[in-house]
């Protein structure tokens, strides 16, 4: 995954994001804080929370995708809200894996795009919840070309 990450997402990679679990119900990031990821006011900054909440959506949607035909998938919508200042490292978590794999089941089936609203909960070392991102994803199959 440091691999995807420097390759695919090198901010993410920079910022320290790494994945804790993935096993296709839920995600879980790890958006450390640190000199690479924290704002002139000493919090994590927002753009890195936003980061690391789509990373935990969209491996969940690339988890689904394994053994599939071709899906593509894209970012349409960004929604955060931040409850709490972030100067700890978040863990964000995602536990819609059935409702991604659906969606992207249907978009094979029917063969039109599918839009899912995924969110998101970045949590605290004690568990307090400290921000929440909404990542709204489009799916459409990929058209075969012979």
């Amino acid at each position: 995954m440091g691999f995807f990450l420097f390759s695919r997402l090198p901010g993410a990679w920079f910022m320290g994001v790494r994945v804790r679990r993935c096993d296709g119900h839920t995600a879980e990031v790890a958006l450390p804080y640190g000199w690479r990821s924290q704002n002139p006011f000493k919090s994590i900054y927002f753009a890195a929370q936003a980061a690391a909440g789509e990373y935990s959506t969209g491996i969940l949607a690339m988890y689904a995708m394994q053994e599939l035909p071709p899906v593509s998938m894209l970012v349409t919508r960004v929604e955060c809200e931040f409850y709490k200042k972030a100067s700890e490292t978040l863990v964000f978590t995602c536990d819609e894996g059935p409702l991604v794999q659906e969606t992207i089941d249907r978009a094979l089936a029917t063969g039109e795009p599918q839009v899912l609203r995924m969110s998101s909960v970045g949590r605290l070392p004690d568990g307090t919840e400290a921000s929440r991102v909404w990542i709204t994803w489009s799916f459409k199959a990929k058209k075969i070309v012979s």
